[in-house]
């Protein structure tokens, strides 16, 4: 007759599946110029820091182009000046022509000038008055075309700069698509290397929607841990980041995120891995191995052994399966030695004789599996 002794524990109630590792981000680095390759300046595989120069367009063409914008603008301020000199001397003018014009209209008016004379003076001043809009207008198209070539200088130098193409994040480089040499296309769909951040990644994995309700609310407590099993003796611990917004009617499953902060990069974009995710813990609860429970006429029950080596049969109340353990919530005491093998013998009251004692597995080996599998 085999017997195990019902103790005491805690058990988390986990939720175990196969994740893959995410990168948090993924760069595809591309020209925003279209030129000649001329540099690469990392090696394929290569960590590369935020702010890093990895490429370099030929910059001449651009330069040449801030060059001209430059000599637009030295042009564009000369013509201003020399504008604003015009509009200086016409000033002068036209107070000198509106004097004369008003000093012969008076004239005029008591008959001392003929009509000729004071018309040639009323037009001259006519005339200056619209030299002084045209110097206006000059001034104004002058400041205008400045604006625009000053504008025009700004973006090539904005070009200038694309032809330094530098890294986004801190990540690693993969494998390099466009060698040195080669003529690239402002945004061509090619990416020129794509950079992944490998500090921190996440694992995504999904779970059944029944589960859906326990999720959210155990991880309104706290962020809810979620382990990747990397190998037996290798664990590392993240936690849950990301609940997807709605359950993939295909597999009535749920798409979750954890983050890890992967500081050895064991985790690597692309991985499948083990994860468990802890949804809570089950506090200084009795668990007896599952063999020992049977069902009879008035439900399920276990074979405890008495002290003076006769047995009795007790009704359990049993909960969530932890393992090969089961958690019970009524009819037996931590401590209490159950039957787990030859029940089928057995009578209340009979003698036992144990050949075999069952003893205990590990406590970090129970876990209640969500699932419905072992954990």
């Amino acid at each position: 007759m085999s017997v195990a002794v019902a103790e005491m524990r805690d058990v988390p109630v986990e939720v175990r599946q196969i994740g893959a590792v995410e990168a948090v981000s993924v760069i595809a680095v591309k020209a925003q110029i279209g030129g000649e390759l001329t540099k690469v300046l990392f090696k394929e595989g290569d960590d590369v820091h935020k702010g890093q120069q990895l490429f370099e367009i030929d910059p001449r063409p651009y330069q040449q182009a801030i060059d001209q914008a430059q000599a637009a603008v030295v042009k564009d301020e000369a013509l201003i000046a020399q504008a604003q000199a015009n509009l200086a001397r016409d000033t002068v003018q036209t107070a000198n022509a509106r004097e004369q014009a008003e000093r012969y209209a008076a004239l005029a008016k008591d008959g001392l000038i003929s009509k000729d004379q004071n018309s040639t003076y009323q037009t001259t001043y006519n005339t200056q008055t619209e030299s002084l809009r045209a110097d206006d207008a000059a001034i104004n198209s002058a400041k205008a075309t400045l604006n625009v070539d000053r504008a025009a200088l700004e973006t090539a130098k904005l070009n200038l700069s694309y032809c330094y193409i530098k890294s986004p994040i801190e990540g690693r480089a993969g494998a390099l698509l466009v060698q040195a040499g080669n003529l690239v296309k402002a945004n061509d769909t090619t990416a020129l290397v794509n950079i992944n951040q490998m500090q921190p990644v996440d694992i995504s994995f999904s779970v059944p929607e029944q589960l859906l309700g326990e999720i959210r609310t155990y991880s309104k407590e706290h962020p809810l841990p979620v382990t990747a099993v990397i190998s037996p003796d290798h664990r590392v611990t993240g936690a849950l980041n990301f609940i997807d917004n709605s359950v993939d009617n295909t597999t009535g499953t749920i798409k979750l995120k954890a983050e890890f902060p992967n500081p050895d990069r064991a985790l690597w974009p692309g991985q499948f891995i083990n994860v468990v995710m802890t949804l809570r813990t089950l506090r200084d609860v009795t668990v007896i191995p599952s063999e020992a429970v049977q069902s009879g006429q008035q439900g399920q029950f276990v074979f405890v052994v008495k002290p003076d080596g006769t047995v009795i049969n007790r009704n359990v109340s049993l909960g969530e399966a932890v393992d090969n353990r089961i958690v019970v919530q009524s009819g037996v005491a931590p401590g209490d030695t159950v039957v787990t093998d030859g029940q089928l013998r057995l009578i209340p009251g009979a003698p036992v004789r144990v050949v075999q004692s069952v003893k205990p597995s590990p406590v970090n080996d129970d876990a209640v599996n969500k699932n419905g599998g072992a954990s």
